[in-house]
């Protein structure tokens, strides 16, 4: 995604990656209250834990933790509140089907700002075993030496 596009990161779950395999990734939008907003763009937000889940066919942001804004009067959020994520209501029936029968995860990959509205990428994934991750880990190990050697040549 090209920043030419209206499309400013603002945070990547890299830990998501590590500990899970992503099959399927796509967008969505988060309905916020406007002192989320704020705080959002501001990068104070944490989501290392968040997962998103359906429950009464809506799709659901859960432990997704927003700082409170620091100029907001008494009227700021609670930080760890659920939060609607909005999404087609056929891909939330797939998404419930999936989680539900697979037993797959729904993990928040990335955040960022398209057009000036806040995005959420979700992820379709399944947890990775130990060993899978020492694999990870030595291939990364292998392919950093390999670039090494080349920049030494």
């Amino acid at each position: 995604m090209a920043k030419s596009e209206g499309i400013k990161v603002l945070a990547v779950n890299k830990k998501a990656r590590f500990n899970y395999s992503i099959e399927e990734s796509f967008e969505c939008g988060i309905s916020l209250v406007g002192t989320e907003v704020k705080s959002i763009k501001e990068g104070r937000f944490s989501f290392a834990d968040s997962y998103a889940s359906v429950e009464n066919n809506e799709l659901w942001l859960i432990d997704l933790h927003v700082t409170p804004y620091a100029f907001g009067n008494r009227m700021n959020h609670d930080p760890l509140r659920k939060r609607k994520l909005l999404v087609h209501r056929k891909e939330i029936k797939r998404l419930g089907r999936i989680t539900h029968e697979r037993g797959l995860t729904l993990v928040p990959l990335k955040f960022y700002l398209k057009r000036g509205i806040v995005k959420c990428e979700l992820g379709i994934a399944k947890g990775k075993k130990l060993f899978d991750k020492r694999h990870d880990i030595r291939a990364r190990d292998q392919q950093r030496e390999l670039e090494r050697e080349f920049k030494l040549k």
